[in-house]
């Protein structure tokens, strides 16, 4: 197989890719001593779908720009297929401020199409492809050279069956009439803000019980200092310090080095340096915010009535509607869905776009008591009351 080290080699397969309806994508990289993920490989592959060419292009060889294939990126004659693409998108979207499009992503197709949630890249090879992978090369370093045979044999994997799995899932949208769902879903993978990590809003991921709005000023600042730090040295925010430690020091508001130094949950690190500055600067910030600027919960969220019963009632009718359709669950309404809707709220995503027809419209009039649902056998079914 190939390994594309040049940028006059990469833009040679480009031109070619950009004469063919798709070209499959995946990547390889580390992000486990990072905050952001270090590209290490890149597999491309055209069709034909059972022998099509396919290569490897090696980021981290000297003097190789990506720029052709961004450039294929930009192509929209050429549809970029990937599976379970959100981390790759984030990768070229931090490194050159693009999305590929058009885009496939056939995790998000084999939920329309009767997969299940989340099916695995494995999975598909399994049941369309009819094919086995080899995984032995699943947690290993891409970032040393030179790839062994091993190494090779198992990126290229990722996109050589992909080509087959594309085209099975691209007939089957076709005649079930649901590429357009797919498309919708598509829109968040391929929004910027998806991708964008304010450190001003990272609290806001930060999970407590608490509702002290000065509890959690401390906690947006103390949030807010460790993600800009994270982002400034490229380390793993839990490098710094973990959830459960930011939600102790919010408790115990240490205001010097020897009060930080009680601290039970606090990494070593952490206790000395920028970090314990950094910290100390921040419960102090927290402390001197002004009541009009600490932060709250939302007030909905904190006092959303929901009808458990109603809600229980939704989750029977989502997982029949599921069944019924083929689509897996998890992509028509999340619980969160489902609890606003029990609770009275309309504003949620299962109530608008496909998920309307498919679902919103029968738990709208199972939420008025329009229709009840029975038992008929293995199967669920609306009934008028």
């Amino acid at each position: 197989m190939q390994t594309i080290t040049t940028t006059e080699a990469l833009a040679e397969f480009c031109a070619r890719a950009k004469t063919q309806p798709y070209v499959t994508v995946d990547t390889e990289f580390l992000r486990e001593r990072t905050y952001w993920s270090k590209l290490c490989l890149v597999q491309l592959a055209i069709p034909p779908a059972k022998d099509g060419e396919a290569v490897l292009v090696d980021p981290l060889a000297e003097g190789l720009s990506l720029e052709p294939l961004y450039d294929l990126f930009r192509h929209e004659a050429t549809v970029k297929v990937f599976h379970a693409a959100r981390q790759d998108l984030e990768i070229f979207f931090t490194e050159a401020n693009l999305f590929p499009k058009p885009l496939f992503d056939t995790q998000v197709a084999a939920m329309v199409c009767g997969f299940g949630e989340q099916v695995g890249y494995e999975t598909l090879v399994r049941k369309i492809a009819r094919q086995a992978l080899d995984k032995t090369s699943r947690f290993t370093d891409w970032s040393r050279r030179p790839l062994t045979e091993a190494q090779k044999t198992y990126a290229i994997a990722d996109v050589t069956h992909l080509r087959v799995i594309y085209e099975f899932l691209s007939r089957e949208l076709e005649k079930s009439g649901r590429a357009e769902w797919v498309e919708e879903e598509l829109g968040i993978l391929l929004n910027p803000e998806t991708y964008i990590t304010r450190p001003e809003d990272a609290w806001e991921r930060v999970k407590t019980r608490t509702t002290s709005g000065r509890f959690l000023a401390i906690v947006r600042e103390l949030a807010r200092f460790r993600e800009g730090y994270a982002q400034n040295k490229n380390i793993p925010r839990s490098r710094i310090f973990k959830d459960d430690a930011l939600l102790e020091l919010a408790s115990t508001k240490p205001a010097t080095l020897d009060e930080l130094n009680k601290s039970r949950l606090l990494l070593r690190e952490a206790r000395r340096g920028d970090i314990a500055e950094g910290i100390i600067t921040a419960v102090r910030a927290g402390l001197d915010c002004k009541p009009e600027d600490v932060p709250h919960v939302s007030e909905e969220s904190a006092q959303l009535q929901v009808n458990t019963a109603l809600a229980d009632l939704l989750r029977v009718l989502l997982k029949a509607k599921s069944e019924e359709t083929g689509v897996a669950a998890k992509l028509i309404a999340s619980s969160s869905d489902l609890d606003r809707i029990a609770a009275g709220k309309r504003d949620v995503p299962a109530l608008t776009g496909w998920r309307l027809d498919v679902f919103g419209k029968d738990a709208l009039r199972l939420a008025k008591g329009e229709v009840a649902l029975t038992a008929a056998g293995a199967s669920v079914r609306l009934v008028m009351v």
